[in-house]
């Protein structure tokens, strides 16, 4: 994990959110995770995809790394010195569905004139997705219905 004298009182937080937005909380976490699971692990990918200044996309990797999101792996092209490649770990796919949603918000409340660019789809049925709250017998909940607040019951 992060070292502890850059932890903020977020990370120590019971607050699963706090405790979330600690390792993808900002825009260039979220858009490095886009790329990722867009197939991006070079850091020169990274760099020319996002247009992003090179300490900032170093300090933002390290964060994703420490944070379990992503993992680092060595790679060497032909004729290269060794580099580190940024793949994603298991929990750094399961956030698929935090940017599902961002972008489905995106969608639908900051929308682009001439529409989405891209959208969320089934790799199996070709079908359209949308995120959705789903009960533990597969029943969707309305919003409506969603509380974020409900205790948990001690372990």
């Amino acid at each position: 994990m992060q070292n502890r004298s850059h932890r903020s009182a977020a990370a120590d937080t019971r607050c699963s959110i706090g405790r979330a937005i600690e390792v993808v909380g900002d825009r260039w976490s979220l858009l490095i995770l886009r790329e990722a699971l867009q197939g991006a692990t070079r850091f020169s990918d990274f760099r020319e995809r996002l247009h992003v200044a090179s300490d900032v996309l170093t300090q933002r990797l390290g964060v994703l790394v420490d944070g379990g999101v992503l993992d680092k792996r060595p790679y060497r092209e032909a004729g290269s010195r060794p580099r580190m490649g940024y793949h994603l770990t298991p929990a750094g796919r399961d956030l698929t569905v935090v940017l599902g949603a961002l972008q489905q918000w995106g969608d639908h409340y900051r929308p682009h004139p001439d529409g989405p660019l891209v959208g969320r789809g089934s790799r199996v049925s070709g079908r359209q997705l949308r995120v959705a709250f789903v009960d533990d017998e597969g029943r969707e909940a309305s919003l409506d219905d969603v509380d974020l607040g409900v205790p948990v019951a001690a372990p």
